[in-house]
């Protein structure tokens, strides 16, 4: 099944900022493209809107004269849904609400052929309930845009129970032609992004529930040691924080309230509040024009250690002991070959996040996962109370004797980057396992649709087999409400395949 040809009109039914992208991505591929909404003006306001962004991309070299004269004649804005009825796509980006919608489609399935595709831009509502009542709801997909639509390049190609696979098929096709990537996914709660994204916010808002650390340093190690292009806080601030919210109780409450998905108390008194984020001026940070934006905490120097001991290889952190040889610090190790502990002159220990907490052990100060150790320029530390005042200078001297700032946070089991980590590893293999969607549309929808560095699949490959599933468990030992109970999915991959190959 090819692509739709592009002298098949498309209708984008909806005029507000995704309807305008979208109608902008499907014009600049070569369609004839109708603009409809159901406020009178809108269309044409809509119309002359995009024309003005054409001429932008004139400006900037992106897009020739003659191709933008072309355009502009292709669009048409329209005054009734009856004029859409040579469309061979209808492309929905209305008010989420389930009724809207439907009523919505109902009137198009008495306008349209019967060969023309219908799809819904929700980012939260179920395909299939949204095409339940019509009387052919298998030509019936999701075409989950991005926003802004003409920028980004991912598109969710979503199943809906009843869609034909040559429906989706044609679609994903479709959304191919338009220069963009599309991933295949079934219609579950949030999709792709939405659901497997709900531990990079949960973990950032409970680690600042619990009083460890403040915004803007849990968003500076997400950034720096986690190599995120935002942190959690900053970013539902671009957002908004009433629409990351939203996504989140939309999710939590289409699997049925499953823990894992629990929205954070902070963010709703935030939202109570009206501090939305950049559109009102405040939210997590202060937009206000004289504000200054806060800095991360970061610990005053401190004298590296002479020499350190290394109990094994240290695992996903193996590369700190060639940075801590390059420092021109003394290195011993020993023969521990799953060893994840360096050994302090104090006699305290430096520790990699492994969902224990500090004060369980005697004198352990854990240090949080990290991308890429070398090239990060932040790393958190986590003490108790009753960690000695040296083990922790001695901790925090020597990562910044490796050239990194350090933030100490609270007693935090399996500290910010780690956590998180291990959370989104989980979420993506339970996904796989239930029939969402792919591996390999999993990495890319992640890095494509939030930017993250890696997609979950590739964060796991990068890191012993079993470690994700490893932390979840000692954070659910400590946290026995089932929000870190790893997936029976985790669990399969991390010790099944081991016990076939041979190895521990």
């Amino acid at each position: 099944m090819t692509a739709l040809d592009l002298s098949s009109p498309v209708a984008v039914v909806g005029t507000g900022t995704m309807g305008q992208g979208i109608a902008q991505v499907a014009l600049v591929a070569g369609h004839p493209v109708r603009l409809y909404d159901a406020l009178a003006g809108r269309a044409r306001d809509a119309a002359e809107a995009i024309g003005v962004r054409l001429d932008r991309l004139v400006e900037k070299g992106r897009l020739s004269g003659i191709d933008r004269d072309a355009a502009r004649a292709r669009l048409k804005p329209v005054d009734s849904l009856a004029e859409l009825a040579d469309c061979a796509l209808v492309v929905e980006a209305v008010l989420e609400r389930l009724d809207i919608k439907q009523q919505l489609f109902a009137e198009l399935e008495e306008v349209v052929a019967e060969n023309c595709l219908l799809a819904t831009n929700t980012s939260s509502l179920s395909v299939t309930a949204i095409a339940g009542p019509l009387r052919h709801p298998g030509r019936f997909v999701g075409l989950h845009f991005f926003n802004p639509a003409p920028l980004l390049p991912l598109v969710e190609v979503v199943s809906g129970f009843a869609t034909d696979v040559t429906s989706a098929t044609r679609a994903y096709e479709t959304a191919r032609a338009w220069g963009k990537t599309p991933v295949a996914c079934a219609d579950t709660p949030g999709f792709i992004v939405n659901r497997i994204a709900r531990p990079f916010y949960a973990e950032a808002f409970a680690v600042y529930e619990g009083q460890a650390a403040d915004p803007a340093t849990i968003d500076a190690v997400l950034r720096e040691s986690g190599g995120f292009k935002m942190g959690a806080f900053e970013l539902t601030d671009l957002i908004g924080q009433d629409v990351n919210e939203s996504v989140t109780h939309s999710v939590w409450q289409s699997f049925f309230q499953d823990v894992r998905f629990t929205p954070s108390l902070a963010q709703r008194r935030l939202v109570e509040s009206g501090r939305l984020g950049r559109k009102s001026g405040r939210g997590w940070y202060d937009y206000t024009a004289a504000a200054e934006r806060p800095g991360p905490h970061t610990a005053g120097r401190e004298r590296p250690p002479a020499h350190v001991t290394a109990e094994g290889g240290l695992g996903p952190a193996a590369e700190l002991l060639t940075l801590i040889r390059e420092a021109g610090i003394q290195l011993r190790e020993e023969d521990e070959n799953e060893g994840t502990r360096l050994v302090l002159p104090s006699g305290g220990q430096l520790a990699l996040a492994d969902g224990q907490t500090s004060v369980e052990f005697r004198d352990v100060v854990y240090f949080d996962l990290a991308l890429d150790y070398r090239k990060a320029t932040r790393i958190a530390l986590s003490a108790s109370q009753d960690t000695s005042p040296r083990t922790l200078a001695e901790a925090t001297g020597l990562f910044q004797a490796l050239g990194k700032d350090v933030s100490v946070i609270g007693d935090v089991p399996g500290m910010i980057v780690a956590r998180t980590v291990a959370r989104l590893i989980d979420l993506a293999h339970d996904a796989v396992a239930k029939g969402a969607a792919t591996e390999e549309d999993i990495d890319t929808a992640m890095r494509l649709g939030v930017n993250y560095p890696l997609g979950p699949f590739e964060w796991c490959r990068r890191l012993p087999r079993g470690w994700a599933h490893d932390l979840l468990e000692e954070l659910h030992e400590r946290d026995p409400s089932g929000r870190y109970a790893p997936s029976l999915a985790l669990y399969r991959h991390s010790y099944a395949t081991d016990q076939r190959e041979g190895t521990s």
